[in-house]
């Protein structure tokens, strides 16, 4: 299969393996931002401008994710709840706690970035590449509208990765961008934890290159509103997939 322009294969990582000489990674928590009107009908929202804000569920999910990544690293605890019911604290408690916080520059995702911020304690900072797919002619259109306006190159952009929309990104050369934000990110230092609030396919685009997986099967990862995923990078290449879409509205 080939890739896009601009797309280097040489860059993807190797498979994650299992490490036995104490070297450190930098840990990446991946913020889905919360729903906005156009989540909510499901229509293609991508960084083509400042985008929907969030919704008033969209922002009660930014307050539940932002309360999720304040447990990560964290000791769990346990104790009797009101039910008699058993809760825990932390998450990952194996993991940094996040001291970095960096988000994509669309509304929701800075309001999404907002909320976590003020329960870390962190300063928001905005990377573009961190930003959504480019959807062009078809950004605002549910799947229904673009099938009907370009009949099967929605499922072309899904399936192949490579296939780019009229005035968009493909899935090769969205995760081009992340990888290199996720690069500059493993350059500033290891044996910490960032938090980057991006988007669903930026997301998948950074767990799939994590698994080694090709650009053609990074759709197939389901990435909810507010959840999160967790990826860890060496300075060597090799790479870990903690976890992918764990919901925090729930």
């Amino acid at each position: 299969m080939s890739e896009a322009p601009g797309f280097d294969t040489h860059r993807r990582p190797p498979v994650a393996a299992t490490r036995f000489d104490g070297a450190l990674p930098l840990t990446v928590v991946l913020v889905r931002h919360g729903v906005t009107p156009l989540t909510e009908v499901g229509a293609y929202s991508g960084s083509d401008g400042p985008g929907p804000s969030l919704t008033a569920r969209g922002r009660l999910q930014a307050a539940q994710a932002a309360d999720a990544v304040f447990r990560v690293g964290r000791a769990a605890r346990t104790g009797a709840g009101s039910t008699g019911g058993m809760r825990s604290g932390g998450l990952w408690p194996d993991l940094p706690r996040p001291t970095a916080l960096v988000a994509s520059p669309t509304a929701r995702t800075q309001e999404t970035a907002a909320a976590v911020g003020r329960r870390l304690g962190l300063h928001v900072s905005t990377d573009e590449r961190f930003a959504e797919c480019r959807f062009g002619e078809w950004d605002g259109l549910t799947a229904p509208q673009i099938e009907q306006g370009w009949p099967g190159e929605l499922a072309q952009w899904h399936s192949t990765g490579t296939f780019v929309p009229p005035g968009g990104e493909s899935y090769a050369q969205l995760g081009a961008r992340v990888w290199d934000g996720l690069t500059d990110l493993l350059a500033g230092g290891v044996d910490r934890t960032v938090v980057a609030v991006g988007h669903a396919a930026q997301i998948r685009t950074a767990v799939g290159q994590a698994l080694g997986a090709p650009a053609s099967h990074w759709a197939r990862l389901r990435v909810p509103p507010a959840s999160l995923s967790v990826v860890r990078l060496w300075e060597d290449g090799t790479t870990e997939v903690t976890a992918v879409g764990v919901p925090t509205d729930g």
